[in-house]
């Protein structure tokens, strides 16, 4: 009866105990354009295409894994990573005897899965901009889709490529990438389960690009303003009936 008695009492304690734990939680962090900074709940944290925009500060992040999209100067500046010597980088795109193909990727950094998706920078087969690469990045049991400098809308293969995502990195501000209409059309498609975070997009302090609210406009699902922090946190057991969109406010961020 005694060893019955103690049993129980350890099992509502082990109980209790779980039941005070913070459940582990992802932090992504949003420094304007696509850059992107993804903190694993074991605190691992992949980069996507980090920049050194004077506009929004040109923040310096650390990162254990780097991905680049492509080679322009607003997505691919390594110096904005301390120590980027030592992460892993993928880059989406290679030189082969002169010309820029994709470079397939699907690969395991720790506990991390990432895997590539071909696509292009315009609508054009890449005539205009060239090529663009789309990352997924699956860790700790959430998907992230990170989307680069999509420029054209996606055919049923690459969404097939794609498959599940919880959290979408979606461009919305046109002239270079898929303006807002065509990134609710994308959305439908992809049907990110949890989070839409969209990038790419003109502010006050950046106007080369056009803001949010074509893609806002009309909006069926909701749309959360997050007007004083560039970090959102998503527990990794994070549930959901619908979609969030969630508009994260960049500005000169200390290092993270």
């Amino acid at each position: 009866m005694l060893r019955c008695l103690v049993a129980l009492s350890i099992s509502l304690l082990m109980l209790a105990t779980a039941a005070a734990q913070p459940a582990k939680s992802f932090k992504v962090r949003w420094f304007g354009q696509s850059f992107f900074q993804i903190e694993t709940p074991v605190g691992k944290k992949i980069v996507l295409d980090p920049h050194l925009i004077p506009a929004f500060g040109r923040p310096i992040v650390t990162a254990d894994v780097i991905l680049i999209s492509h080679e322009h100067n607003d997505h691919n500046a390594l110096e904005a990573v301390e120590g980027a010597k030592s992460a892993r980088v993928f880059k989406g795109l290679k030189e082969n005897k002169g010309r820029v193909e994709w470079e397939r990727i699907d690969e395991k950094v720790g506990g991390i899965r990432i895997r590539s998706v071909a696509s292009y920078h315009d609508n054009e087969n890449g005539l205009a901009r060239g090529k663009n690469t789309i990352f997924i990045v699956e860790a700790e049991g959430l998907t992230f889709c990170h989307l680069g400098d999509l420029g054209h809308e996606l055919n049923d293969e690459q969404i097939k490529a794609i498959g599940k995502v919880d959290v979408l990195m979606i461009p919305v501000g046109g002239t270079y990438t898929i303006n807002g209409e065509q990134a609710k059309a994308l959305v439908e498609k992809l049907k990110p389960r949890l989070f839409i975070l969209p990038m790419h997009y003109g502010l006050p302090n950046y106007d080369d690009l056009n803001g949010p609210d074509e893609f806002l406009d009309g909006q069926k699902l909701k749309v959360k303003k997050v007007l004083t922090s560039n970090e959102l946190a998503i527990p990794a057991d994070a549930k959901a009936d619908a979609p969030t969109i969630i508009l994260l406010s960049p500005g000169e961020m200390k290092k993270k």
